[in-house]
C-alpha cells in the first residue's frame, strides 16, 4: 500500500495500544500472551511515521495502576517494553522513557532511557510512559511548589516529570475505550482524540490513515 498524502499532519501523536489482553482471550490464549504480539504494531507504526515525517511519537507502555494486575501479566508486560525499547533503539530515533524508575517494578533495563538517548540519523523522538501515573507526574511539580513561593505558570510546567515532551496534537487511542485512563494530562489538555474499534495487536496501516483524514478536519484553534 502507497503512502497517502495529508494537507495538514500533527506533529506528536499519543499512542494507547489497548486490547492486548482481549485480543488473547479471543484467540484463545492466555491474557498476558497479548502483549508481545504488541510490539511488531509498534515498529510498523514507528515506521510509518517517519515516511509520513511525524515529529514525535508517544507510546502509554504500562501504568502504576496496571502494576496490580496478576503478576504473569506484569511481567510480560514489562518484557514487552523493554522489548520495544529495545527494538527502537536500533533505529533513527531518540528515546526517552518516563515514569517512576526509583520503584521495584520499573524495568531496570530501562533506567539508561530516562534520560534521553538517541540512535542513528534522529529523525523523530520517541517517548515511552512506563510505569507512568498522572500523580506521580504532576506531583513532581507540587514538589517544587514545596520549596519555592514564587513560580510562575511556566516554572510550574517545567516542574512535572514529563515536562521534556510537548504538547500532544493527536491521541490514538486503539481497543475501543473512550478515556484518557491518565495520559499526559498536562499535554494532552487541547490534544484530539480518535478511538480505533480494533485491537491493537490487529493494527493496520490504514486504521492510522483514517485517524490522519480525520485529524485534517479538525479545526484546531487551542481555545482561541
Amino acid at each position: 500500500m502507497s503512502i497517502p498524502t495529508f494537507r495538514r499532519l500533527p506533529e506528536h501523536i499519543g499512542v494507547i495500544p489497548d486490547g492486548n489482553r482481549r485480543w488473547a482471550e479471543k484467540n484463545g490464549l492466555p491474557k498476558e500472551a497479548g502483549y508481545e504480539k504488541g510490539l511488531e504494531p509498534g515498529i510498523k507504526l514507528y515506521e510509518l511515521c517517519l515516511e509520513l515525517g511525524i515529529k514525535e511519537l508517544t507510546f502509554y507502555g504500562f501504568t502504576q495502576d496496571n502494576t496490580k494486575r496478576p503478576a504473569v501479566q506484569k511481567r510480560a508486560f514489562q518484557k514487552a517494553c523493554v522489548e520495544a525499547v529495545k527494538m527502537l533503539s536500533n533505529r533513527d530515533a531518540s528515546l526517552l522513557v518516563i515514569g517512576d524508575s526509583s520503584s521495584p517494578v520499573f524495568p531496570p533495563e530501562l533506567k539508561p532511557y530516562t534520560k534521553r538517548q538517541t540512535f542513528g540519523r534522529d529523525l523523530i523522538r520517541i517517548n515511552f510512559l512506563v510505569n507512568y501515573s498522572w500523580k506521580w507526574d504532576l506531583n513532581s511539580a507540587f514538589k517544587s511548589l514545596n520549596t519555592s513561593s514564587k513560580l510562575t505558570q511556566t516554572d510550574l510546567l517545567s516542574s512535572i516529570a514529563s515536562s521534556d515532551i510537548p504538547r500532544v496534537d493527536l491521541l490514538i487511542r486503539w481497543g475501543a475505550r473512550r478515556r484518557l485512563s491518565g495520559f499526559l494530562p498536562v499535554q494532552s489538555v487541547y490534544t484530539d482524540i480518535y478511538v480505533v474499534d480494533e485491537l491493537w495487536p490487529d493494527f493496520k496501516p490504514e486504521q492510522f490513515y483514517e485517524a490522519l483524514r480525520w485529524y485534517e478536519t479538525q479545526d484546531v484553534t487551542l481555545g482561541g
